[in-house]
């Protein structure tokens, strides 16, 4: 079982993104605070989960949160600013629309920019060490996947409700034979 947070008897927003290496759609984030010595059997890096178990955890962690929010930059935001900015100003976004101010983030990674007065720690792999950012990730990875396989309803050539904007095989070659769809990321190497 991963522990709640990074420090005791703080309330402890943690942080993650999702889709940061795809070639389409928004990145989302999440800021998780759970309560303190949370824990949940299944709770772990949204990563090493099933979809079903994050689908199964999804509104788990929104009941038993003391706080949680998931907020998004477009691909637009990605091409105008990189997609490590769009990273950390998705989590500041998801910060903001939290309605509980945390006493410290975590963030899983290694890099952040500030946030207001609060003290933040970058923890890598801490989506499989922390609770709250595991969270996070289970939050974010969901809400991006929702929202890449009601895109594929619109432009279904790409196959995003498998691949979710990935760069796989069939991606790639959907954008070879298609050209980029007006969701893609324009900065990125869409073509191997």
């Amino acid at each position: 079982m991963l522990p709640s947070s990074t420090t005791p008897f703080i309330l402890e927003a943690g942080c993650d993104e999702a889709g940061r290496g795809c070639l389409a759609g928004p990145v989302f984030a999440a800021a998780v605070i759970l309560p303190d010595g949370y824990t949940h059997p299944l709770l772990n890096d949204s990563k090493k989960l099933t979809a079903a178990q994050r689908a199964e955890l999804r509104p788990i962690i929104e009941r038993d949160a003391v706080a949680w929010a998931v907020a998004s930059c477009s691909h637009e935001e990605i091409d105008s600013i990189n997609i490590l900015n769009a990273s950390i100003l998705a989590m500041h976004r998801a910060l903001d629309l939290l309605d509980v101010r945390p006493g410290a983030i975590a963030v899983d990674g290694n890099r952040f920019k500030p946030y207001k007065d609060i003290p933040a720690v970058t923890v890598v792999k801490g989506d499989s060490k922390f609770g709250n950012i595991a969270a996070a990730s289970i939050l974010a990875k969901t809400y991006r996947d929702d929202f890449m396989e009601k895109a594929d309803e619109d432009y279904p050539v790409y196959n995003w409700k498998n691949n979710k904007g990935y760069p796989t095989r069939d991606h790639r070659a959907a954008i070879a034979a298609h050209g980029p769809s007006p969701l893609h990321r324009l900065t990125f190497r869409l073509l191997p």
